[in-house]
């Protein structure tokens, strides 16, 4: 998974969900009745799953610039790095760098025919062993080939045998035995130790795109070739220029790609922190799409009054979340962040931020699986309900006692943190909305900005929170969420829990071949993440896009990897 911090602006519903909180557990009305959870559920249903304005690309026009906004700024762009770990980085990266196999709306993988010409999954041996044909015309932008040995040094820098790199996530990469050369440079064989179910998320975005070895091979080269740079490419496009002042990528058709030409003439990303300003952008004519965030309804009424516009959104694998530090002073008992969790109204926040944004009103249950997906159980059970009563008496039973206004114990209060990143009112009124709950309970929250383009890599990277809200942006393989996410040693393990019990249930689910079975042990395992509260889940998140009516084949693409060759204007 990809991480996504990026939100929304303002929320006219702050005063009256704040206000909600008051007086004894008055967010106990807040809770959606039978009806409204059908409700919800109908609409899930009915929400698409790809909305991209697919046209054939012979009917797609040659040439025009098209211009995008991102988040934030990476400053490592090397997308198996932990800190380039990045949604933001992983979608500027999609057209100039390879990506072996390619998701459809259906979250169905076939081999990207630019860089494989043939993919085999083999059994026979015992072992599980991945045959790659890699494509003889492909090479990289520095007119290096591109074989067996980039797919060798992806797997020794990510399978987390040498400490000294940095991998976002070891998932998949630490059951790989060995990686050599086939018949020719151009042939890999992948042997695994244990077999693995997702193999088809490596080397793709789903890990991270393939990277050359001569860039990634030693911990140096891992951590500094693509910082503040990108030295190699290899796709339809190129860069033309990385300017660090303005904070724009500008992307040209590659002359030297032996794929099917792009459409587009330049590709232009431009680094828009504020969600209202990216709207303004487009409204203005400077961007030819925009992103409408979650909690953002006059962003999204904007959107829609501009000339020429449409409306794009789909179900996607992203959802919105609070990470539980799960290591930090007061939060290190279990029954203190149980208390925390208990105190927060999912569906408050929920509500506020997701209120007029038409889109379903629905919580999410399940750590692993998205509401709409075939292995969504509910697994919260009574945590995932508000009830203040509990939250007190498990307080209390840790020793944690009112004296006023606040909880004490030893002498200290309980206060936490809670870390937003700066041009983000969603996360604002999160923090808000945290902090009345929080406050009924006893428990002090003080709310702490942070620079934008620091939070994700000074603050959460670090641990340096107690809570924090951000999103998570799947892929169409959701168990490798698990050791990725809540495994004891994994850099993305942000609240950094340990817990032996959990680590044998995750590695039990994504030990399982069988897909149904798979599913089942990923609910126990979830059902143990729930218990411990390491995250506290909000709701599956909108993928919503303004767009020009002529941009074609790209927009709220669900689980659908964009092929670049076809994106373009059909007028």
């Amino acid at each position: 998974m990809k991480v996504h911090y990026r939100a929304a602006a303002g929320l006219a519903v702050l005063a009256m969900a704040v206000a909600a909180c008051g007086g004894g557990g008055g967010t106990e009305n807040k809770q959606p009745n039978a009806e409204q959870s059908k409700q919800a559920q109908q609409q899930m249903t009915e929400t698409p799953i790809i909305s991209i304005n697919s046209v054939p690309y012979a009917q797609v026009k040659d040439g025009g610039t098209l211009t995008l906004a991102i988040g934030q700024w990476p400053t490592q762009w090397n997308g198996n790095h932990v800190d380039g770990n990045q949604a933001d980085t992983a979608t500027m990266l999609d057209p100039i760098m390879p990506q072996l196999m390619m998701a459809d709306e259906n979250a169905t993988f076939t081999p990207n025919k630019d860089y494989v010409t043939d993919v085999k999954n083999d059994m026979s041996s015992g072992k599980q062993v991945i045959t790659y044909t890699l494509n003889d015309k492909a090479k990289w932008s520095d007119g290096t080939p591109i074989t067996w040995k980039d797919l060798e040094a992806a797997w020794k820098a990510n399978s987390g045998e040498n400490k000294k790199f940095k991998p976002a996530s070891t998932d998949g990469w630490d059951k790989i035995e060995s990686v050599v050369k086939g018949d020719s440079d151009n042939i890999a064989v992948i042997t695994f130790k244990k077999p693995y179910s997702e193999w088809q998320g490596l080397f793709n975005r789903g890990t991270s795109h393939l990277f050359p070895a001569e860039h990634i091979d030693t911990p140096e080269k891992y951590e500094k070739d693509y910082l503040q740079k990108i030295p190699v490419t290899a796709g339809p496009f190129k860069v033309e220029s990385l300017d660090e002042g303005t904070k724009t990528l500008t992307l040209v058709r590659d002359d030297n790609w032996w794929g099917q030409k792009a459409k587009l003439d330049k590709l232009i990303y431009r680094a828009i922190p504020d969600p209202a300003a990216e709207v303004n952008a487009f409204a203005n004519g400077e961007l030819d799409a925009a992103e409408i965030a979650a909690g953002a309804p006059a962003d999204l009424k904007r959107a829609k009054e501009v000339p020429g516009a449409e409306i794009r959104k789909s179900l996607s694998p992203n959802w919105r979340h609070i990470t539980v530090n799960n290591q930090s002073e007061f939060l290190k008992e279990k029954e203190v962040r149980q208390a925390v969790q208990y105190a927060i109204n999912r569906d408050v926040i929920t509500q506020s931020d997701l209120k007029d944004m038409e889109w379903p009103l629905q919580t999410l249950g399940n750590h692993v699986f998205m509401n709409n997906h075939k292995g969504y159980v509910d697994n919260s059970g009574d945590l995932g309900k508000y009830n203040l009563d509990k939250a007190k008496q498990l307080l209390d039973t840790a020793g944690w006692k009112q004296e006023g206004e606040y909880r004490k114990k030893d002498g200290k209060e309980l206060a936490l943190t809670f870390v937003i990143p700066t041009a983000t009112p969603i996360s604002q009124t999160e923090g808000e909305l945290t902090q009345a709950m929080l406050k009924e309970a006893g428990i002090k929250v003080t709310i702490r900005p942070v620079p934008v383009d620091k939070f994700f890599n000074d603050f959460i990277i670090k641990g340096d929170f107690d809570l924090v809200p951000f999103s998570w942006i799947g892929t169409p393989l959701p168990l490798g969420s698990l050791p990725q996410i809540y495994k004891t040693g994994s850099e993305s393990n942000f609240p950094k829990m340990s817990d032996p019990e959990v680590d044998a249930a995750i590695q039990a689910a994504v030990d399982e071949m069988d897909p149904a079975a798979a599913i089942t042990k990923a609910n126990e395992a979830d059902k143990l993440i729930w218990d411990r509260v390491h995250t506290i889940p909000l709701y599956q998140r909108p993928e919503i896009f303004a767009t020009k009516k002529t941009l074609a084949n790209w927009g709220a693409r669900g689980y659908k990897y964009y092929d670049w060759t076809a994106v373009g204007f059909t007028g």
